[in-house]
């Protein structure tokens, strides 16, 4: 990031990046996944199940011959209780 907490050039998320793990999430974790951007953000997008959000998907490319992509998804206390 730079001082003005924009994301470096080669931490923003492509098209082609978030198409291709929205196909890895669909194919190992739901068919139902879908990836939107962020607003504000691009170095990260948003992932929902239909209308649901459930994680953020961050780039990490602090090793630029190893990148690689976090799911952050919190679980509130009061969400296991409807479960």
């Amino acid at each position: 990031m730079d001082f003005q907490g924009k994301p470096a050039p080669e931490n923003i998320m492509t098209n082609e990046e978030t198409k291709r793990l929205q196909d890895y999430l669909c194919k190992k974790v739901n068919p139902n996944i879908t990836l939107r951007p962020r607003p504000r953000q691009d170095d990260s997008v948003e992932a929902y199940i239909g209308d649901e959000f459930f994680a953020l998907v961050f780039k990490d490319d602090e090793d630029p011959s190893d990148v690689s992509y976090n799911l952050d998804m919190a679980i509130l206390a009061m969400d296991l209780e409807e479960a």
